[in-house]
């Protein structure tokens, strides 16, 4: 298998400048160029190489347009980043994917680990490795309310995945400078006392 580059091996845009000095390889990112100011600084002083596009961190399918025009200009790569989506922002990622003519890396996905998702019919389907992009009204998906009420639910008895946590291996975290990760074990209201 082939890697197309080396995603946030390190944090900010200092550290990923020092990887890029030392490998060979493309480096890129979703955490830390992930807005105009930041690709603007990144453009001036090159960290990364391959920008990964993602429709919720950079606030939607324009401003991710917009930073692929301005990756294009400055021959930077872009790439699309998948944060564990369901099918509602999938489609907007499917469809972002469909507009970007430099989008020349294989787009991320993580939506085959799903069971199910809150859109009607269920998960989107696979054909030969890829998703159609949705030709539907709008984004090309519905909500489906009766899935989002039961998840909605669950959520409530369950609490939300501690995305930061590995369940194989209770009691490690992995390190990192950031002290504001929430902490699952404490109730929400407290997890919020802790950022501000």
């Amino acid at each position: 298998m082939r890697n197309d580059y080396f995603e946030d091996p390190t944090w900010g845009l200092n550290g990923m400048r020092r990887v890029r000095e030392s490998v060979r390889i493309p480096t890129a990112t979703n955490t830390v160029v992930i807005n105009l100011e930041q690709l603007a600084a990144n453009v001036l002083n090159p960290a990364v190489d391959v920008i990964l596009l993602d429709t919720t961190f950079w606030g939607g399918i324009r401003p991710c347009i917009k930073a692929a025009n301005i990756c294009s200009a400055f021959q930077l790569g872009i790439a699309e980043h998948s944060s564990g989506e369901l099918g509602i922002q999938l489609a907007t990622m499917l469809h972002l994917g469909a507009v970007l003519p430099n989008l020349v890396f294989t787009a991320d996905a993580h939506y085959h680990h799903l069971l199910d998702d809150v859109i009607v019919g269920g998960p989107m389907p696979y054909r030969n490795g890829a998703i159609k992009v949705p030709d539907a009204p709008g984004l090309g998906v519905e909500l489906d309310r009766e899935k989002l009420k039961q998840y909605s639910e669950y959520y409530q008895e369950f609490g939300g995945y501690p995305y930061d946590r590995d369940p194989g291996r209770p009691g490690w975290f992995s390190l990192v400078p950031n002290t504001r990760w929430a902490d699952p074990s404490l109730p929400a209201d407290a997890t919020v006392e802790l950022q501000r």
